[in-house]
């Protein structure tokens, strides 16, 4: 199979949620496929130093400050990478999270509402709106981060679950509207992965145990292995595939 499947030359990608983690190693490997990539998230040093990387391996970058939960930021975000970097092919929608931990009868409302807003509205506003860019660019793709939560449901997270399984589902629905338009939306499902979201697990002995206990490989995943799929859906390897969600799990939900 030739490798210009998953080439993504002469293409504009957008990653948030990009400063660490997953929307990290998903930017430096859409950037060594080959795109021009946008890079947002809150923390701006954070980006700058993604930026150098991402120039070193030869292609455009720019970072763009952005806090998902406002659609206003989420919209001037889009603009800019459209207009700095010629146009946009490639939205990840990568930023999101949970912070905390609760049982559903001690959970406040303004944490759901909060959870629900970070993981779910922000890919509503996001989606709909990069959508129109990527139109105007001739069509692309959208990969959503969904989680494992948003398959089985996670005890203790159940606004994460549910937010995540929105995502799931939203993205299903929005990938048999779009499918005439030429983009693509699918979604990818991580499991547990070793990022500083989950450090509250990795730092604890008995909870690290516990959890790599419900995985068949054994282990948390690491960042870079959400990149082979990110790829994949970026790019004309995948050109039949919309609706649906790859899952990275290490078979925790075999």
């Amino acid at each position: 199979m030739s490798k210009q499947l998953f080439s993504l030359e002469g293409k504009v990608a957008l990653v948030t949620g990009a400063s660490r983690g997953i929307g990290r190693a998903i930017s430096l490997g859409l950037a060594e496929a080959g795109a021009d990539v946008a890079v947002a998230a809150r923390s701006e040093a954070d980006l700058e130093t993604l930026v150098k990387e991402i120039e070193t391996i030869g292609r455009k970058a720019v970072a763009i400050p952005t806090d998902i939960r406002e659609r206003g930021q989420i919209a001037s975000m889009i603009d800019r990478a459209a207009t700095e970097l010629g146009g946009l092919h490639v939205l990840v929608n990568n930023a999101g999270g949970s912070n905390f931990m609760s049982p559903l009868t001690t959970l406040r409302p303004e944490g759901w509402d909060k959870l629900r807003n970070l993981n779910l509205d922000s890919v509503f506003h996001a989606t709909q709106l990069g959508a129109q860019k990527i139109l105007e660019s001739g069509g692309g793709s959208i990969v959503q981060i969904a989680s494992v939560a948003g398959r089985i449901g996670a005890p203790g997270l159940s606004p994460y679950s549910a937010a995540k399984a929105g995502v799931i589902a939203f993205s299903q629905a929005v990938a048999k509207e779009l499918a005439g338009s030429n983009i693509r939306v699918n979604c990818i499902a991580p499991g547990w992965v070793a990022t500083a979201m989950n450090e509250f697990i990795t730092s604890d002995e008995n909870l690290i145990k516990s959890a790599e206990a419900m995985i068949p490989m054994g282990r948390f995943a690491r960042p870079d292995e959400m990149v082979g799929a990110a790829v994949f859906l970026a790019s004309d390897a995948s050109s039949y595939i919309t609706g649906t969600t790859i899952v990275i799990d290490g078979g925790q939900t075999a």
